[in-house]
């Protein structure tokens, strides 16, 4: 296995190794585990376990406390950086399930509004056939119900 292989949240490094990757106190890698803002993992015996990310958060934490942003704040762009990672793994999951879907059904129906307004499936690659009828909208006259009707409105009346 290569370097370029090892999983990033992996513990194992333990507690003197993460400090002195990170340039920190060991003590200060436990105020840090007491306040929750970086978490190792645990060793059934209770010994802290960090990983390279653990390293890399410790590293994060120390400049922005070294640019004057409070240990609160920084608990929360760490939530927030690791919401935003948890994201963009559902990202990458969802996107891998579309496209083996899509994978998976070739031609797949397409799905068009027919002429009446109605849902009509396709094969791919094919059109809906357009309708070239024109309809001419003619408004009918007004009739005047007060005047006296003309021949033209007058009913027709049976012969006798």
């Amino acid at each position: 296995m290569s370097a370029d292989e090892i999983d990033d949240d992996a513990p194992i490094f333990a507690i003197a190794v993460a400090a002195q990757l990170s340039g920190m106190h060991p003590q200060t890698l436990r105020q840090y585990d007491r306040l929750g803002l970086v978490v190792p993992d645990r060793t059934p015996g209770g010994s802290r376990r960090y990983s390279i990310r653990h390293v890399a958060q410790l590293r994060e934490v120390a400049r922005m406390s070294a640019e004057g942003i409070g240990l609160p704040a920084i608990v929360r762009i760490l939530e927030l950086e690791e919401r935003v990672r948890e994201l963009h793994g559902r990202v990458r999951d969802l996107e891998e399930r579309v496209r083996t879907e899509l994978e998976r059904r070739p031609g797949a129906r397409v799905f068009a509004a027919g002429a009446t307004g109605s849902v009509v499936t396709l094969r791919h690659g094919t059109r809906v056939r357009r309708a070239t009828e024109l309809v001419v909208w003619r408004p009918r006259p007004q009739i005047d119900r007060s005047a006296p009707p003309t021949d033209a409105e007058a009913p027709e009346s049976e012969p006798a």
